[in-house]
């Protein structure tokens, strides 16, 4: 992405923050980059377009960060809480890219748009996927419940917590109270002691 086009997508983010897809036009997003409106067509075609870059862009940006980020990591418990301390801090620190989290409600008709969250949502499931599966196997985790449910547990967990924080207008802090609640969620995924276990430990 060249170096003009992401500012404009970080200044389209801006306005989707404060005011919506409504206030998203060629005329706010051309006053706050603070050009002629002719020359945002250099860039991008419509609104619709600038979105979708803003989603491949986060795609692949958070693909590299969270292959990186849990790398000196051996417990995937462990990791899993690397994993999405990363993604809260991502977006307290980038919250104009929150709109990629929300995108299906934009431009629900826009097929390109579906298929650039279902990416989106594929690179995360894939590193979580990865991990989950690590520690069912080394009994980390539950093991009687399917993987691809304990991931989908996982994001709709973070998903509820990052709609909070924005239908509050960012009034709390998304990275030390979703890390709390995170914490409470990776309880729930933990491998359960059995019947057996539990009377030796409680004898």
């Amino acid at each position: 992405m060249r170096e003009r086009q992401l500012e404009i997508i970080q200044a389209a983010g801006d306005i989707l923050t404060e005011s919506g897809l409504a206030g998203l036009t060629t005329k706010n997003l051309a006053l706050k980059m603070g050009f002629a409106e002719s020359a945002l067509y250099r860039h991008f075609k419509d609104k619709e377009e600038i979105i979708i870059t803003m989603l491949h862009y986060l795609a692949n940006e958070m693909d590299d960060r969270l292959s990186v980020c849990c790398a000196n990591y051996d417990d995937p418990g462990q990791k899993l809480r690397v994993l999405f301390n990363d993604q809260f801090t991502f977006f307290e620190n980038n919250p104009h890219f929150l709109v990629a989290v929300f995108a299906e409600g934009l431009l629900e008709q826009s097929k390109k748009v579906n298929e650039a969250i279902f990416k989106l949502m594929a690179i995360k499931k894939k590193h979580l996927l990865h991990i989950i599966r690590e520690g069912q196997l080394n009994g980390n985790f539950e093991s009687s419940v399917n993987g691809d449910d304990l991931v989908q547990i996982l994001m709709g967990s973070f998903r509820l917590q990052m709609l909070q924080w924005r239908i509050t207008n960012f009034s709390f802090n998304i990275v030390s109270k979703g890390n709390l609640f995170m914490e409470s969620v990776f309880q729930l995924i933990k491998k359960q002691p059995t019947s057996n276990e539990s009377s030796v430990r409680f004898a």
